[in-house]
């Protein structure tokens, strides 16, 4: 569940200077909806019954590089959209697994306004287990559910990853060779059903109209004792227009995972990637690291004193960077500091690179199968 855009040139006219600004939102890392977010990124996100003024902007929407789709709480919905329906007129209904639980809910058509763009009558996943409140063990064996507010953190999820929809094929194959996130929800129970790639949740970037090859991401540095809340902007489109520029950004290019390699301490870890919806850098283990864990914040790191560390990426393209961050200890962050770089420790076989990373860069992701100046996507770029 885890920038941005080169600097944008004022143009000579308020129309275009308008259009400049109409792929452009502002996001925020702050203590979000429940006032306990702890380095979390949001942005506000409009949904709309497809076709028609019925219209709802919905605020603490988490930000998240490292999933595909719009995922809306039932909770915070009051609008009525179209359910989308399988085998026998049978709604359906997805199991999308995250790090660590799922999301259960329907599938709905909407059409989706962020800043001045639109992905029309897309389907989104709304969350909640109010309509379809027995879920599958095989959906259960995924870990634990995150239906509500308090589950999340969030009103929803914005997923804007390097895919354009949230599983591909592989849903929409028989047998065994099915992941089985999709279900057919008959009086009867729920069942894993195949589901075509067009009718799987799909990322609403990749239905805009011009702007719709990735996205960036651009946040501030933080004090080393962080901060309260941060501002940032999350740009539309790669190479499309003046304010997306690739500029100098190193490209790095991925395996068949849509992954990346990263060198620490001299030993080599190929599942790395970069995710805007994690809180932390989550990396390796403390028998591995040295670094002690933290006593009541599970998963995390809580060295004594701030401990600074570094470690090398590498695409597959053979592009480096070695990058900088530090290890703090966790248990003595207020959860309103939202925005320290904290750096956190769970992910044994490779590096999560989270939210942290991308405070004081510009950070560039580039959507499979779609064109950018930097070549065809999915890659990472800053």
């Amino acid at each position: 569940m885890l920038a941005a855009q080169a600097a944008s040139s004022k143009c000579g006219s308020s129309s275009s200077s308008q259009a400049a600004a109409a792929n452009v939102v502002p996001v925020v890392v702050n203590a979000g909806p429940t006032n306990n977010a702890l380095n979390q990124l949001f942005a506000t996100v409009t949904v709309c019954a497809p076709g028609t003024s019925s219209c709802q902007a919905i605020s603490g929407i988490l930000v998240d590089t490292g999933s595909v789709g719009l995922r809306v709480l039932s909770g915070v919905l009051n609008l009525s959209l179209p359910q989308q329906t399988g085998a026998g007129g049978a709604p359906v209904v997805e199991c999308l697994p995250f790090v660590d639980g799922f999301t259960w809910g329907p599938v709905q058509n909407a059409d989706v306004k962020i800043a001045g763009e639109a992905a029309s009558n897309i389907p989104i996943q709304v969350v909640g287990v109010d309509k379809f409140p027995t879920i599958p063990s095989s959906c259960t064996s995924q870990g634990t559910p995150e239906e509500t507010l308090n589950d999340l953190n969030a009103n929803g999820i914005l997923g804007v990853g390097l895919f354009r929809e949230d599983c591909g094929l592989g849903c929409a194959l028989t047998g065994s060779s099915n992941p089985g996130l999709y279900y057919v929800c008959p009086a009867s129970g729920c069942v894993i059903t195949t589901e075509a790639v067009a009718s799987q949740v799909q990322n609403p970037v990749s239905h805009f109209a011009v702007n719709n090859n990735g996205v960036i991401i651009q946040l501030p540095t933080v004090p080393t004792g962080g901060a309260a809340s941060i501002s940032g902007t999350m740009t539309f489109g790669i190479g499309t227009q003046s304010n997306n520029a690739l500029g100098s950004a190193k490209i790095f290019t991925l395996d068949n995972r849509a992954n990346f390699a990263t060198v620490f301490s001299g030993q080599t870890y190929t599942s790395s990637f970069i995710d805007s919806g994690s809180n932390g850098i989550f990396f390796l283990d403390s028998a591995t690291t040295g670094l002690p864990d933290c006593k009541n914040s599970m998963g995390f790191y809580c060295p004594t004193t701030l401990t600074p560390l570094s470690a090398t990426q590498r695409g597959l393209n053979g592009v480096t960077n070695i990058v900088a961050f530090n290890a703090g200890n966790v248990d003595r962050v207020n959860a309103t500091f939202s925005a320290l770089a904290e750096a956190t420790g769970s992910n044994p076989g490779g590096f999560d690179w989270g939210l942290p990373f991308f405070f004081g860069r510009t950070v560039f992701v580039a959507i499979q199968g779609q064109s950018t100046p930097g070549g065809t996507g999915p890659f990472w770029a800053y």
